[in-house]
């Protein structure tokens, strides 16, 4: 695989439990990919953390949820020119040994992002928390007529023809409306199959109310709002 250089955006909200770990991972696993911890105004010691540990970060003065959060990480991968940015959970469930094979994914299928999901490959169960999942991949059927098993993984791959549309585009979020958009114009998105962690420990940017009206926005979204966006 070519020389290049991928970014690793840790958006982190009171974190003070897992930013070590999760750090770890990546020194392990990944060692060749860069990271940069975006602390989202977090109350707690995630800055001390970071801090102390001598880890790369920006800290930003306010918490301005997730989609502020990755801009600036984007913004920061657009600014020192990677090839990649991975968006990579800060909570520990997501698993630094997948990363290279996402990025030669991404190389070998001409990929403009590349979904590490839990569903590629193994069947989604039947649930209740997984109801809104398939209700969005649905959406994403119906208006891009292509399929996506797990729109709602949080970890994400973007090449650089993405990274500036993300750092700089103020509606462009890690959610899964943009990706539904991004496929309707034209733009290559994969999926592998990957293996994710539950949650320990702190606080997620979702609770279950949160996530209820997530999933209704990001339905209403990928089927109607979504149409009347230009291409960038």
């Amino acid at each position: 695989m070519r020389d290049i250089r991928v970014l690793a955006v840790i958006p982190a909200y009171n974190e003070q439990d897992n930013i070590v770990s999760t750090i770890e991972d990546l020194r392990k696993n990944a060692p060749d990919i860069d990271y940069v911890i975006i602390n989202d105004g977090s109350r707690d010691r995630t800055l001390d953390i970071c801090k102390e540990c001598g880890y790369n970060y920006v800290s930003l003065p306010v918490n301005l949820g997730l989609a502020g959060a990755f801009q600036t990480g984007m913004r920061y991968a657009y600014e020192h020119g990677y090839d990649y940015a991975i968006q990579f959970d800060a909570d520990g469930q997501h698993s630094a040994a997948y990363i290279n094979t996402m990025v030669e994914a991404a190389e070998r299928d001409g990929a403009n992002i590349v979904i590490g999901s839990r569903f590629a490959t193994t069947k989604k169960p039947v649930s209740a928390r997984m109801a809104g999942s398939v209700l969005i991949s649905a959406m994403i059927l119906i208006t891009s007529r292509k399929r996506i098993q797990d729109p709602t993984s949080g970890m994400r791959l973007f090449d650089k023809t993405m990274i500036p549309l993300f750092a700089n585009e103020l509606d462009f979020g890690p959610e899964p409306d943009t990706i539904s958009l991004l496929m309707r114009w034209g733009y290559k998105v994969e999926e592998i199959q990957v293996e994710m962690r539950e949650r320990t420990a702190g606080e997620s940017y979702l609770n279950f109310t949160k996530s209820v009206t997530y999933m209704l926005r990001m339905s209403i979204s990928i089927l109607l709002v979504q149409w009347f966006r230009r291409k960038k």
